[in-house]
C-alpha cells in the first residue's frame, strides 16, 4: 500500500494530510501559534556549547534558546546527524535507507563538545515547554507518536 504524508505550512498554520493509494485518509489542521508544545520536532541550530554544563543551547525559533543536555543526545546521535545531512543534501534518497550504514554509538558519559559544535544543525524534539525565563528542553531522540503505536527509535542498533 502506497502512503503519502503531505505537509502545507503557511503563516496561518500547518495542514497535514495522509493519503493511502491516492485517497485522503486523515487531515489535521494546526493554527499558527508561536508556543512550543511537547512533541514538536525541529531542525535547530546550535548557538553555543557549554562544557561546564555538558550541554548546548539550540535555536529553534523561540525567543530564548532551547536546552539540550548530552544525556538527551541518544546513543545513535552520530547516525542521526549523518542521516539528516545526507537527506538535506539530497545525496540519500529515502528509498536507499536499507543501504545506510550506522555510525558507532556515542559514549553516554562523554562530553557534549565532542559531538556538537556551534552553528551545527540538529534534529530535536521538545520534551519540556518553556517556563518563565527559560527556553524549552529538548532531546535528540525523536519519537513519532501514531494512532496505534509510538516509534521510539529511528535507527535500530
Amino acid at each position: 500500500m502506497k502512503s503519502e504524508l503531505i505537509i502545507n505550512s503557511t503563516s496561518k498554520g500547518v495542514e497535514l494530510a495522509i493519503l493511502e493509494e491516492g485517497k485522503l485518509v486523515e487531515l489535521h489542521r494546526d493554527p499558527g501559534e508561536t508556543s512550543y508544545r511537547v512533541g514538536d520536532i525541529y531542525l535547530g541550530r546550535v548557538r553555543k556549547v557549554m562544557p561546564n554544563l555538558n550541554a548546548g543551547f539550540i535555536d529553534v525559533g523561540y525567543e530564548r534558546d532551547a536546552f539540550l543536555h548530552h544525556s538527551d543526545l541518544g546513543v545513535q546521535f552520530k547516525t542521526q546527524q549523518k542521516w539528516t545531512k545526507l537527506i538535506m543534501s539530497g545525496k540519500l534518497p529515502v528509498s536507499d535507507i536499507k543501504k545506510f550504514k550506522l555510525e558507532p554509538k556515542i559514549d553516554k558519559k562523554g562530553a557534549m563538545k565532542d559531538y556538537v559544535s556551534s552553528s551545527q544543525l540538529v534534529m530535536v524534539q521538545v520534551t519540556k515547554e518553556p517556563i518563565s525565563s527559560k527556553g524549552p528542553r529538548l532531546t535528540a531522540e525523536v519519537t513519532l507518536p501514531g494512532r496505534f503505536c509510538v516509534t521510539r527509535k529511528i535507527f535500530q542498533p
